[in-house]
């Protein structure tokens, strides 16, 4: 049986990364209703376990399928790589779109040969990275960067934020790459900074858009896409605090919202 066509998409992200995701899905699918779940009381999930973060996968999806979701984007690397294959395995009727890094373009971008990617250390462990690099960067050097506490950082709006990003991505470049994936959607949301670090003869490549155009592909195979003729609404939900989340969504998405308390 085909979703109904009216249903909300259910994302969900740790915190204010898969923001990046919403803005691309918004603006590509306007006329679908989403309900976005920042999970900040639990995140961020790259400082977690694999398995308490496929544990937390979860209950997360189990909530938003509760909702009334018609399918649900895991707008997190991190969420990704530990709990996408057991998600769709629990849940085989429902559509589930996730994130990897995006290696495919960035391997056809590079010019020197090598590429740097930006994770955290969760997403470079689950089974998922390694399947992409093995697909999609025969001959192509990957320097795989671990950055520990960037996307607290950028949750936090820390001081600290631009001293950590030169940390990290010092190595990328002192090796050569031209091309830097951004491998966490927290990383997305200060991208402007991360261009403006590695100059313009570095390409910094953000896989949010890929994602909205998979979930249209997905959408349209189960005959799920919305009518065209109206528009969809955004509901915003937070495990942590709704007024700093709303600030939160001020600052990032230009939003004037008043995100609901979810207790997950």
């Amino acid at each position: 049986m085909a979703p109904e066509q009216t249903a909300p998409v259910g994302i969900f992200d740790s915190g204010i990364g898969g923001l990046s995701v919403v803005r691309e899905v918004h603006t590509l699918l306007p006329a679908e209703d989403l309900i976005y779940l920042a999970d900040q009381a639990f995140g961020p999930y790259g400082d977690r376990t694999l398995d308490e973060v496929r544990i937390r996968c979860e209950r997360v999806s189990r909530f938003l399928i509760a909702e009334g979701a018609k399918s649900v984007v895991v707008a997190c690397n991190s969420a990704s790589a530990a709990a996408l294959h057991h998600l769709r395995r629990i849940h085989p009727r429902m559509p589930f779109v996730g994130m990897e890094p995006a290696v495919k373009p960035a391997a056809l971008a590079t010019r020197s040969g090598i590429i740097g990617v930006m994770a955290t250390a969760a997403t470079f462990q689950g089974q998922l990275f390694a399947s992409v690099v093995d697909r999609h960067a025969n001959g192509i050097g990957v320097i795989a960067q671990a950055c520990p506490g960037l996307a607290a950082a950028v949750e936090a709006e820390s001081t600290d934020l631009d001293a950590l990003l030169g940390e990290y991505l010092a190595p990328l470049l002192d090796a050569g790459a031209d091309v830097v994936v951004l491998g966490c959607t927290h990383y997305a949301m200060v991208a402007d900074r991360i261009r403006g670090l590695v100059g313009d003869d570095v390409d910094v490549v953000d896989p949010a858009p890929a994602v909205a155009r998979q979930l249209r592909r997905i959408l349209a195979r189960y005959d799920g896409l919305a009518p065209p003729d109206r528009s969809g609404a955004v509901e915003f939900r937070t495990t942590g605090d709704p007024l700093r989340f709303a600030e939160q969504l001020s600052r990032y998405l230009g939003e004037t919202a008043e995100p609901a308390q979810a207790e997950v």
